[in-house]
């Protein structure tokens, strides 16, 4: 079943990115075998090359694929282990240590961002900003996007470390989100804030200002953690 060029939220390379990526990560091909090409993926997911092209550029990014002149694209031996992982979250100190390492790694994502994005990594800031919009427009606070927000600017930052790891803590970063979520909602600005943060962030990477994106992108942070945290007690 091929994919529709008005599939909503997620952007069509995202999708073909994520299809080939569990199936890679499945054993659906075998170590350096070579994948099928642009125009046959092409034609498999009913989309146009462009797409695919980005989609392929992500996983070679992450180290999954290689690419030999005028032969094609093969899957990397070293794509079928298992990713990085942190083990389950168990407590609140897991949490706040959580909080601690992204207070360091995203951060740094942020300005990275700002000097290294293209215009499709930034329309994919850009696309989970308008979902948290609309989340906020309506009072309500969606964790599927917030996670897309920060997760688009880790592969925006150009660095497959930064997304690898962002990718590897997604359950653990939506205990955060979650609960987080409840705590602005208590408050009758608080969605409206934290959106405002969000969009203070994308700006700034927008406008290349990697200053900026990493000091906003730190404030958002520590204050996601404070509010959660005083919260609780």
């Amino acid at each position: 079943m091929g994919l529709q060029e008005g599939t909503p939220r997620k952007g069509l390379p995202d999708i073909v990115f994520e299809r080939m990526h569990r199936a890679i990560k499945s054993g659906a091909y075998k170590p350096d075998e070579r994948l099928p090409t642009e125009h046959e993926l092409a034609t498999e997911f009913e989309v146009s090359r462009p797409i695919v092209r980005e989609a392929l550029r992500r996983l070679r990014e992450q180290g999954l694929i290689y690419s030999r002149r005028g032969a094609g694209s093969f899957v990397r031996a070293t794509g079928l282990r298992e990713p990085l992982g942190f083990g389950q979250l168990e407590n609140v100190a897991d949490l706040l240590n959580c909080y601690e390492f992204r207070l360091t790694l995203e951060p740094a994502a942020a300005a990275a961002a700002a000097l290294r994005h293209d215009e499709t990594s930034l329309a994919a800031i850009r696309r989970a900003l308008e979902l948290l919009r609309d989340a906020t427009n309506r009072q309500s606070h969606r964790e599927d996007a917030d996670f897309q927000f920060h997760l688009a600017i880790a592969r925006a930052a150009q660095n497959s470390y930064f997304s690898t790891a962002m990718e590897a803590l997604k359950e653990h970063i939506a205990v955060g989100m979650k609960f987080h979520g409840i705590s602005v909602k208590r408050e009758a600005s608080g969605l409206s804030r934290v959106f405002a943060e969000h969009e203070a962030i994308a700006d700034a990477i927008a406008a290349g200002n990697a200053e900026d994106a990493r000091i906003l992108m730190l404030k958002h942070l520590t204050g996601s953690r404070d509010r959660l945290f005083l919260a609780s007690q």
